[in-house]
């Protein structure tokens, strides 16, 4: 079989691993899809011309990571025709794709036996602009991000759990959103990435600067 999941041994040793694939938070990069980070920076990163940052102390990210086991409970609550698994420091990797890995917020049963992705998100809302990213859809890195992790698990569709917080005047208010993606529905996306991100990858391994895509 191609797709192998991987347990490492702690975080450290993740962080570490991972550098030497494109995650799921690199590939929008590859594509002009990342308003914080373009190609050219993203094979700094990877050709260790530039260390990559290390954010995890960061309030948002760290908020993010201890909320993730709630929400995943609570989303095995909401949703209960889904068996829900993780695993800490969990990394898949397939043999079609060499350069890239997958670590997943969770992945999913659903009655039939087909397998599924969870992907969970937190995020602040500070204004009009980051509240219409939302409105219908996913916002573009974060689907690029899950074409990603389509790509490496084959698997058959995302459940997307997003929990929206907005601070009005001092008062918290939370908005949670939930989006399904179908394999089926995105085969012509997951071809077009895995394209894109050979290519970058080859740059990588060459040791030559790949031309500027700069985000959209």
């Amino acid at each position: 079989m191609s797709v192998k999941m991987t347990v490492l041994q702690d975080r450290d040793r993740w962080f570490s691993k991972r550098s030497n694939y494109i995650g799921g938070s690199d590939a929008a990069s590859i594509i002009g899809m990342n308003p914080y980070r373009n190609n050219v920076d993203l094979w700094e990163i990877k050709t260790g011309r530039v260390a990559q940052e290390d954010i995890s102390d960061k309030p948002y990210v760290r908020y993010g990571t201890l909320a993730e086991e709630h929400l995943r409970a609570l989303y095995a609550l909401d949703y209960p025709q889904y068996k829900v698994l993780y695993v800490e420091n969990n990394m898949f990797l397939n043999d079609k794709y060499p350069f890239a890995h997958a670590s997943l917020d969770g992945w999913l049963l659903d009655p039939n036996g087909r397998k599924g992705i969870l992907e969970i998100k937190t995020t602040n809302i500070l204004n009009s602009a980051m509240k219409d990213k939302w409105k219908d859809r996913i916002p573009d890195n974060y689907y690029v991000q899950v074409l990603h992790y389509l790509m490496v698990t084959e698997f058959d569709f995302v459940e997307l759990k997003a929990q929206l917080k907005y601070d009005i005047d001092g008062e918290i208010f939370e908005m949670t959103k939930h989006y399904h993606i179908e394999r089926s529905d995105v085969e012509e996306d997951i071809k077009y990435l895995a394209e894109q991100e050979e290519k970058f990858w080859k740059y990588v391994r060459d040791e030559i600067r790949p031309p500027a895509i700069l985000p959209i």
